[in-house]
């Protein structure tokens, strides 16, 4: 068997193959069946698309008996595969365009894997064909042997069953084939009744003429100088009435070896008018049962024509559901999601993401009347705390960015910014300035809101706290605290659910939240909470998700009205001012127009939910300024 170096120096049989990881621990190789060894069963770790849903996910792939299996983990083999194929007929397809992914497919089931880098990849792929080779399934005298055993069985069934069943219904028809047997044993007995009377009188004529032979035999020598041969036998004016003369005086030895033999007692000429009428008889059944065929033949030429016609149509049916189904089981694979060779085009890629996020948004309603009655407590902290700047390492970063957003988020829309009004829905408005860098969506955003009854702080607190962001973020599938860097500025990382076609994202970033304090005593105090990406050791990216860069900042302004008299001020007195600009990477392949649409769709709708959820947790409590 031939070898091919590995990186460590060893060698590696052609006939196995490195997993996508590239590490010895991952390789799970064991000799199979054979003399001398056989074919080696070896397993390692591919991604597998799962669904439109979840994506690109890890398995444990094995490689046995020609099968390739799948398992969620190596620790998992135990309890069964989760899928597998067999590859005596699988197509094995690497992909035009990524250079890790392959696809295994037969009849209708596909399997898309990715391996780690394509160096992998074409070793698996030359792996699993000589498997298949070395295994000799599929081969031209396995498929032989095991056709003829098929054929011979299919064969004999399809007998039988004609034999029993094709005349079911003709009753007629069966009666006289019921009669053709009747009279074939018939024929038979009356054959064997003239054949042995056939044989019978030619043993007699043999045994006559024998003894004919001796008597002239005999006449020749007691008359040998009167008759001459020609005489007596070839005389033409006496030869007849010599030989009957002779015929006459045999006849008794004849009729005495017929009586010896038995049949004798043989009526010939009836026996011969039996054998006619039997003829007749069976001639006649032949004809009727030609006739009957013949009526038979329209009728049964109907029920085939509609059995035909019936045949057809479920046939087309067939086809269209089997082309529906491949339509819908391939239209969720990865040659359909978000990227430069997507297979769906623009118009597509928009109606699914808009269906999405109805689903999505269903569900949240769902979801709604859960999150209501759970009651997270979240102590707001003094203002205190959040006006120093901090003393860890982004804390130069962090001023550098509160900064700008403080002298430039809160500029007036007009002028020559060219910003676009997109939407107004009461206090609401948001604003864009359409921008495109190498074909990608760089849109800013911009939204200005008023809301009454709550104060800047509070707003920005629950827009920063954690512990109560999935009570009103409902685009976040997952996060989590990377790293705590003061008490007011933390790194996040979060992935966000996925929106089919479009590729998943996920998003590493700083989060701080200051407290700008006013220089002049009539201003108001300000409220910022600032998100930036930032790089980490500990979040790398991965080829599950597309990683977006952010560049968000939450302002607010509380505007307090005097009360009347003496009372004291009440959240009727609360106005709060909201700036909230976005500035946002996607990264991918989106088409702009999709982006543009859901940025417009979904900003109002993140703004209305995260207020009314902060009016709602305020309502009755003190008022935190």
């Amino acid at each position: 068997m031939n070898s091919s170096p590995l990186p460590n120096g060893r060698l590696l049989p052609d006939s196995q193959s490195w997993n996508s990881s590239g590490s010895d621990e991952d390789l799970d190789v064991e000799p199979g069946p054979g003399p001398h060894g056989g074919v080696v069963e070896f397993g390692g770790v591919l991604s597998k698309w799962t669904n439109y849903i979840h994506g690109w996910q890890d398995r444990w792939v094995m490689l046995k008996n020609n099968t390739l299996s799948y398992y969620k983990s190596q620790d998992e083999r135990e309890y069964g595969c989760r899928g597998s194929l067999c590859l005596s007929k699988a197509v094995i397809t690497p992909h035009e365009f990524d250079e890790c992914r392959l696809d295994i497919s037969v009849n209708d089931s596909v399997w898309y894997l990715r391996a780690q880098d394509p160096e992998h990849r074409n070793q698996w792929i030359d792996s699993i064909e000589q498997h298949r080779a070395e295994s000799g399934y599929g081969s031209e005298s396995s498929l032989r042997r095991h056709g003829s055993m098929l054929s011979l069985t299919s064969a004999t069934s399809g007998y039988s069953a004609t034999s029993t069943s094709s005349f079911k219904k003709g009753h007629s028809l069966r009666e006289k084939l019921a009669e053709m047997e009747t009279f074939r044993d018939i024929l038979c007995r009356q054959v064997d009744t003239l054949q042995k009377y056939f044989d019978g009188c030619a043993d007699a004529v043999t045994k006559d003429e024998l003894q004919r032979d001796k008597i002239v035999e005999d006449d020749e020598d007691g008359f040998p100088n009167t008759r001459s041969d020609g005489e007596f036998l070839h005389n033409n004016n006496g030869s007849k009435e010599k030989q009957c003369d002779w015929v006459c005086s045999l006849s008794p030895s004849v009729f005495q070896c017929l009586s010896h033999k038995g049949i004798n007692g043989i009526d010939f000429k009836g026996e011969a008018i039996t054998f006619k009428a039997t003829t007749v008889g069976i001639l006649a059944t032949l004809s009727h049962c030609i006739d009957l065929m013949v009526k038979r033949e329209d009728s049964w030429q109907k029920r085939l024509d509609k059995e035909m016609e019936k045949r057809r149509r479920v046939e087309d049916a067939y086809k269209s559901a089997l082309s529906e189904l491949k339509m819908k089981s391939h239209f969720g694979g990865p040659d359909y999601e978000e990227g430069p060779n997507s297979l769906i085009n623009e118009d597509e890629f928009f109606d699914a993401v808009e269906a999405a996020l109805d689903r999505q948004d269903k569900i949240e309603e769902q979801s709604q009347c859960e999150k209501s009655r759970i009651q997270r407590s979240s102590s707001v902290p003094s203002g205190d705390v959040y006006s120093s700047v901090g003393s860890h390492r982004f804390a130069e970063k962090v001023e550098e960015m509160v900064q700008n957003h403080m002298t430039y988020s809160l500029q007036d829309v007009g002028g020559d910014a060219n910003w676009q009004l997109v939407v107004e829905e009461g206090e609401m408005k948001v604003y864009r300035r359409e921008v495109e860098e190498n074909g990608i969506v760089l849109d800013p955003l911009k939204a200005t809101h008023c809301v009454k009854g709550v104060t800047g702080h509070e707003l920005c607190h629950y827009f920063w706290d954690t512990d109560v962001r999935n009570d009103w973020e409902t685009t976040v599938e997952n996060f989590n605290i990377v790293e705590t860097l003061s008490d007011n500025a933390i790194i996040i990382y979060q992935t966000h659910k996925r929106v089919w076609p479009a590729s998943q994202r996920d998003v590493l970033y700083l989060s701080a939240i200051r407290k700008i304090i006013a220089n002049n005593e009539n201003d108001p105090d300000t409220w910022l909470v600032c998100n930036f990406s930032v790089e980490h050791e500990n979040a790398q990216p991965n080829n599950r998700c597309v990683r977006a860069k952010i560049n968000i900042a939450m302002i607010c302004q509380t505007l307090v009205s005097p009360p009347e008299g003496d009372k004291e001020i009440s959240r009727d007195n609360i106005l709060c001012k909201i700036t909230y600009v976005a500035n946002v990477n996607p990264g991918g392949w989106a088409p702009a127009s999709v982006l543009r649409a859901v940025a417009k769709r979904e900003y109002p709708k993140f703004l209305k939910r995260f207020t009314s959820y902060v009016q709602e947790k305020t309502a009755g409590k003190p008022i935190l300024f």
